[in-house]
């Protein structure tokens, strides 16, 4: 006899702390440098991979992180998921701070990561059944338990059990893969999954389905994404906000269709402007940002963005700009041309404060 679902014994969520108010993740000076060897003639060098990087994610949203390659995204989800220790900088879930009130065996409940490539993600020598059953199994569950856990994830992903449970994971599709990956993160019952790229090695029509997989699973469960990708229709379509990063530091956020319509900074104006058309009439002259991304050994003084962009002026290569409130949507820009007073010739004018 097949095991119901209702009847499949499953792992209780992380208790809800401090209500809806309060943000499921936030993020304190997150920094993590790695140290570059040299000859014993140079001065110890270090890569800035990630410099003091805060942000807060709401329980329920879903938080997208863009950027170009080297940026610092994938570094910040693996200190995130503390798959790498940080230098400096706090996380706090659900008001707990991770470390202290909130142990890492906790956190790997509370928070699950599905990686970019599908393939590496999962132990060639174990079944389906077996590599969703693995955590639960880890966390206390029975054998017998786990495994009706992760055929009843199987079929909420999608992939009939009585197919593929048995099968190993050379056997399989990508996009079938990827599905499993989506389900092994979801057998410890989660409240906040980070997915880094996990559709950008999918084609098109698979990356469709996953990608609606999500949007369903997410009503489902009630999960919070923290959703890491370059493909920024892709990130426009499943976000509630956008967290642009830039050579290690976070150059703008805010709602992802503020973003869109007004972007305040220019770098992210530079990556919107770089999106492919579909219209063949409305073709990109000239690129929209030159040049390579700076060094991150040796990252320039102020503005990061400053040697690459059109409108620097001598105030951005002195000073490093904040990230500062543009109006009342919780967008925010670190800019000299969107700070009022600021000194920039484009930065509009103070406002007077009320006598």
């Amino acid at each position: 006899m097949t095991e119901t679902s209702a009847t499949v014994e499953k792992l209780a969520p992380i208790e809800d702390v401090g209500g809806v108010a309060q943000p499921l993740l936030q993020v304190n000076g997150l920094t993590k440098h790695f140290p570059v060897r040299g000859d014993f003639l140079s001065a110890r060098k270090t890569v800035r991979a990630v410099d003091n990087v805060s942000f807060a994610v709401m329980k329920g949203e879903t938080v997208g992180i863009v950027g170009e390659s080297g940026c610092g995204k994938s570094t910040t989800a693996r200190l995130l998921m503390h798959l790498m220790s940080r230098d400096a900088g706090e996380i706090i879930y659900d008001g707990m701070q991770v470390g202290r009130a909130f142990s890492l065996r906790e956190l790997r409940r509370g928070m699950q990561m599905v990686f970019q490539d599908s393939y590496a993600s999962l132990n060639p020598r174990l079944t389906i059944e077996e590599s969703i059953a693995f955590g639960p199994k880890v966390h206390g569950m029975a054998d017998g338990a786990a495994r009706a856990l992760a055929r009843e994830l199987l079929g909420k992903v999608g992939l009939r059990p009585e197919n593929f449970a048995n099968r190993y994971p050379h056997e399989i599709s990508g996009g079938q893969r990827q599905r499993v990956n989506i389900a092994r993160a979801l057998a410890l019952s989660p409240r906040l999954v980070i997915l880094d790229e996990a559709v950008s090695a999918l084609d098109k029509s698979v990356e469709a389905q996953v990608l609606n997989l999500l949007a369903d699973l997410k009503g489902e469960f009630g999960l919070t994404y923290l959703f890491i990708s370059h493909d920024l229709n892709v990130v426009r379509y499943i976000s509630d906000r956008v967290l642009v990063m830039y050579l290690g530091e976070v150059v703008e956020l805010g709602p992802v269709d503020e973003v869109w319509d007004s972007p305040a900074h220019p770098y992210t104006r530079a990556l919107l402007a770089a999106m492919p058309s579909s219209d063949p009439d409305n073709r990109t002259q000239t690129p929209p940002i030159s040049g390579d991304p700076p060094n991150p050994i040796d990252p320039p003084s102020g503005c990061r963005f400053h040697t690459r962009c059109p409108f620097a002026e001598p105030l951005c290569a002195n000073a490093t700009p904040k990230l500062f409130p543009l109006g009342k949507m919780g967008h925010q820009a670190a800019c000299y041309m969107a700070i009022p007073g600021s000194g920039h010739s484009r930065a509009p004018a103070k406002e007077q404060e009320a006598i």
